[in-house]
């Protein structure tokens, strides 16, 4: 028999017989490893424990201790398990696909009747019932013939085509857990009794096409969450419920921000307080970008297919492009992006290396096709708002400015609560532009950069653009979500494809490399993003309404409205209530609506030149002088930077 060569995370190597499977190395190591393996990785892939290992290799045996790798795997097969559930209480049940996702899995099915949520508590009975037989896990490679025979048989059509669809004749991988069999890449656990019973629930249902056409038949998506632990289980849950408070939709409701309509899917209409949010972003964002060199420019929203076409996006992103073709049979394309009418400011004149940086920033608004069930609130639009700019930059410039841009946006998530930020940093993808030589100039300036910085940052391989790498900032909110929102990208290609260059001191003229940066990112997402983070308490300076001067009595309305001037003459958005109502009832209603701050005004505060204050989320008032308000609110309402 072949010897091979096993080596461990250690540095020690073993020699075995070729064919041993994982479980066996594991057993060869100790009974209590045995007991506790759950798969292996084997030369960098997740490698369960009944496949048999052919040559020489890395080997690290994981357990349930090995979150990454025992999440897979409990999802995984609680996928499998509910599937087998489902047709085991509904046997004329056609089964479909069933992926690991984010927390979870789904698998959809082929039912008449639709799952209720009686449905869902029976299925997870059934589930449990599953578990506790601890039945084997086994697995089989068949060739395709005999899949497609085997589903056939048993009345799975949509296996047969899934099959059928599979590029190349490489045999394909069964899987049972029991009896029930299902086709499955794996790996997967070696019993049902592996999976933490306690530690799953079935979350709720959805409608979902085939194969994502809405041509083909429309199937019911049953979606669960899963984690290695029941107090996990229980803190995502509680996570989740936060969340449902923090929904930005909601809140935009009571606080009367935006809404949508299906004139315009995925465009928002933004109502007075958030069109005031919006703006005042705009502003900041304004004077922050002018201080570190920046000058603004304006680009049209509608241009013609030329142009698209020497930035690669009518070939690399039409999907994604809104079309239009005029009388005159001329196609256009809505900008999906900034930075080709950015290329024309740019090459509008002869540029010296003088010049250089330039630094050509744009709230540019921009219009990508999502599908219609993509769209989620301001998180997910169609029409959205960048902050964005292009440097144009030597290449002796070039990790310089990347280091600047780092710098700058780290410290504008800090003046949002943003403190806890990580970068991902995507490499060159299979579908792209330019010589490998500009990628590794690319890649290599990003990394220098982030190194100089001594930041840390995760590598995420072939997700970059199609011209170039980027770095992608991810903020984590107050309740431990995750949202991406600045971009950097380094591109030597598109001022090529454009013709851009710049005067050397030698007098040659030379392409630029240019950055593409995004701070806040979209607006209309970083406005969800804060609404959610603040529970819709937005900081007093961003509030959409600052300050409700309310009357306790008529007889106060004068001074109501001396103290809302006031107010106004040194920067604080404020505003009278002077209705005829008790004052309870108009702290209640602002206090959902999210104002910051509500002044009461009665008998006394007039007598006295003072105001009673109520700040949003504390119960107790406290009566203030007009004077000693008026300077505190004054300060409030002063934007960080300006401070």
């Amino acid at each position: 028999m072949a010897q091979i060569s096993l080596t461990f995370p250690d540095g020690n190597a073993r020699s075995y017989d070729a064919g041993i499977t994982a479980a066996e190395v594991a057993s060869s190591i100790s009974t209590s490893l045995a007991k506790k393996a759950i798969s292996a990785t084997v030369n960098g892939a997740h490698w369960d424990l009944q496949w048999p290992i052919d040559a020489d290799a890395s080997i690290a045996i994981h357990t349930m201790k090995d979150e990454e790798q025992a999440n897979e795997l409990i999802r995984h097969d609680l996928a499998h398990i509910m599937a087998r559930a489902v047709q085991e209480i509904w046997p004329d049940t056609k089964v479909t696909i069933g992926p690991v996702i984010d927390n979870g899995w789904y698998y959809d099915f082929d039912r008449v009747a639709p799952f209720t949520p009686e449905d869902l508590g029976a299925i997870e009975k059934k589930m449990k019932e599953i578990i506790n037989k601890r039945d084997a896990v086994r697995t089989e490679v068949w060739d395709r013939d005999r899949a497609i025979q085997h589903y056939a048989d048993n009345d799975e059509p949509y296996k047969v085509e899934l099959i059928e669809s599979i590029p190349g004749d490489e045999p394909l991988r069964m899987y049972w857990h029991g009896d029930w069999q299902d086709l499955c890449r794996g790996p997967h656990l070696q019993h049902t009794g592996q999976l933490p019973g306690d530690a799953f629930k079935l979350m709720s249902v959805a409608g979902a096409y085939w194969r994502g056409d809405s041509d083909r038949a429309m199937l019911q998506r049953i979606y669960g969450v899963a984690f290695t632990g029941k107090e996990k289980l229980k803190a995502h849950l509680t996570m989740l419920e936060e969340a449902a408070k923090r929904d930005h939709r909601k809140l935009g409701r009571e606080m009367d921000l935006f809404h949508f309509e299906e004139v315009a899917p995925g465009s928002v209409f933004w109502h007075p307080g958030g069109w005031r949010v919006f703006q005042t972003l705009i502003a900041y964002m304004r004077r922050r970008q002018e201080k570190a060199g920046y000058v603004e420019v304006n680009t049209p929203d509608i241009m013609d297919r030329a142009l698209w076409e020497t930035s690669g996006h009518w070939f690399n992103y039409m999907e994604n492009m809104f079309l239009a073709k005029t009388h005159d049979e001329r196609d256009y394309a809505l900008k999906p992006m900034n930075c080709p009418g950015h290329m024309m400011v740019y090459n509008h004149a002869l540029r010296s290396y003088r010049e250089l940086p330039m630094k050509i920033a744009e709230f540019g608004k921009v219009h990508r096709y999502e599908p219609s069930g993509a769209l989620h609130g301001l998180l997910r639009v169609r029409s959205f708002t960048q902050d964005d700019a292009h440097i144009y930059c030597t290449p002796e410039q070039l990790t310089d400015e990347c280091l600047k841009v780092n710098d700058l946006i780290l410290s504008i998530y800090k003046d949002f609560g943003f403190e806890d930020v990580h970068v991902k940093l995507s490499t060159r993808p299979e579908n792209r532009i330019g010589s490998d030589e500009s990628w590794d100039l690319s890649e290599g300036a990003l990394k220098t950069a982030l190194d100089r910085a001594e930041m840390s940052y995760t590598i995420f391989e072939g997700e970059g653009a199609f011209y170039g790498p980027k770095l992608e900032y991810v903020l984590r909110d107050a309740i431990g979500r995750d949202w991406q929102c600045g971009t950097l990208q380094v591109d030597y290609n598109l001022p090529e494809r454009f013709g851009s260059t710049y005067v050397s001191p030698a007098g040659e003229k030379l392409a630029p490399v240019m950055l593409h940066r995004a701070l806040f990112g979209s607006l209309e997402r970083f406005i969800g993003i804060l609404i959610e983070n603040w529970e819709g308490k937005l900081p007093f300076w961003l509030a959409p309404r600052q300050v409700v001067v309310a009357s306790i009595t008529s007889e106060a309305d004068d001074y109501v409205n001396e103290v809302v001037e006031t107010l106004r003459a040194v920067g604080v958005q404020a505003e009278a209530d002077i209705r005829n109502e008790k004052i309870n009832y108009k702290v209640r209603e602002h206090s959902l609506s999210k104002v910051p701050v509500i002044l009461a005004v009665g008998h006394r505060e007039v007598e006295e030149r003072t105001v009673s204050v109520r700040r949003l989320g504390e119960k107790q008032t406290k009566v203030e002088t007009l004077d000693a308000v008026t300077k505190t609110l004054s300060v409030d309402a002063t934007p960080p930077d300006l401070l």
